[in-house]
Formats: structure tokens, sequence, C-alpha cells
């Protein structure tokens, strides 16, 4: 009973380590997206003021 008792907890880690991986892994995924993300927001944003001539993110200046 001890030995089987053993398999299941080593397979109980295992499986553990593993969604930790995959949630590490998906949480760095998501982060690098929020980064690409952000730089799109900024690069169309400075667009729009030059396009427009106007500030739109009230920074104080346009582009």
């Amino acid at each position: 009973m001890g030995l089987f008792w053993d398999l299941i907890q080593h397979s109980q880690i295992s499986n553990q380590q593993s969604k930790t991986s995959s949630l590490e892994e998906r949480v760095n995924y998501l982060e690098l997206e929020l980064r690409h993300t952000q730089e799109l927001l900024i690069k169309t944003l400075k667009t729009l003021e030059e396009t427009i001539g106007r500030d739109v993110n009230g920074d104080g200046r346009v582009g």
C-alpha cells in the first residue's frame, strides 16, 4: 500500500509542476501581449494626435 500511495503522490506532484509551468508560460505570454498592445496604442495615439492636430491624451503636447 505504501508504494502505491507514493506513486499517487509522485503523480500529483508531477501534474502540479506541469500546471505551474503552463501557468507561468501563459502569464509570460500575456505580459508580452500586453506590452505589444500598449506599444501599438501609443503609436496609434501619436498618429491620431498628429493627424487631427490636437492633444487627445491630455499630456500637453500633440504627437
